[in-house]
């Protein structure tokens, strides 16, 4: 599976995904990471990406024509791909989110904006909007990382063991169970006699009342979006 991403930094790309299983993914030629510059579409002398707001305002907008041309260029090549803009007004990405994405298979753009925002004309020509959280970021480049390690590691022969994803925090609305190891006792904290017992049906019940548990404690807005 393929990820583009537009952005005026692409070589806040090189670095993170050199290691883990994305990295592992990467030299498997599983899933391939295209940084796509946005400043050589950019305007005139000194390749402007930005402006001054209409009707005042402070910072700065960036322009709808380098990104534009920076996704007609890329979809050139790659008509089918799926386009995303990552923005703060988007849909919050979530595992379900993760999911679909991993299952579009032509691959995916990712637009990386920066500054107090993007022309609102640029709205017109992605597929969706994805933010992935409430909160400032100084541009979508983190934001992109976000999807790719979410997206990527859905992906078939990406994780070792494939059966995890099925116990992960969210994958069934819940957060995980608390997971424990050796050694037994640690700093006057044992691990729960029912881990230790080997009855696994007991473990199983143990392990999905504590999941419920957990997640009403932290997370009670999951289990109502379960029960709707």
């Amino acid at each position: 599976m393929d990820f583009y991403v537009i952005t005026l930094f692409p070589e806040m790309f090189e670095s993170p995904f050199r290691g883990g299983m994305i990295g592992r993914a990467i030299e498997q030629r599983i899933l391939a990471i295209h940084p796509h510059p946005l400043r050589p579409y950019g305007l005139g002398r000194y390749k402007q990406v930005d402006d001054a707001p209409y009707g005042g305002g402070s910072g700065m907008v960036m322009r709808p024509e380098p990104i534009a041309a920076a996704i007609d260029a890329v979809c050139a090549g790659h008509p089918a791909l799926w386009k995303v803009l990552l923005t703060p007004q988007g849909e919050i990405f979530n595992q379900a989110l993760a999911r679909e994405f991993a299952a579009k298979t032509e691959g995916i753009l990712l637009i990386a904006g920066r500054y107090e925002g993007i022309d609102e004309r640029v709205r017109s020509m992605v597929d969706q909007e994805i933010s992935i959280g409430d909160y400032v970021l100084s541009g979508g480049e983190l934001a992109a990382m976000v999807v790719i390690e979410a997206t990527g590691r859905l992906l078939a022969g990406v994780l070792g063991n494939p059966d995890s994803l099925k116990e992960e925090s969210f994958a069934e609305r819940t957060l995980e169970y608390p997971q424990y190891t050796r050694p037994e006792e640690f700093r006057g904290m044992r691990v729960p006699e029912i881990l230790l017992s080997g009855d696994h049906a007991k473990i199983r019940a143990w392990r999905e009342a504590e999941a419920r548990r957990r997640t009403a404690r932290r997370r009670p807005d999951l289990l109502e979006r379960r029960k709707f």
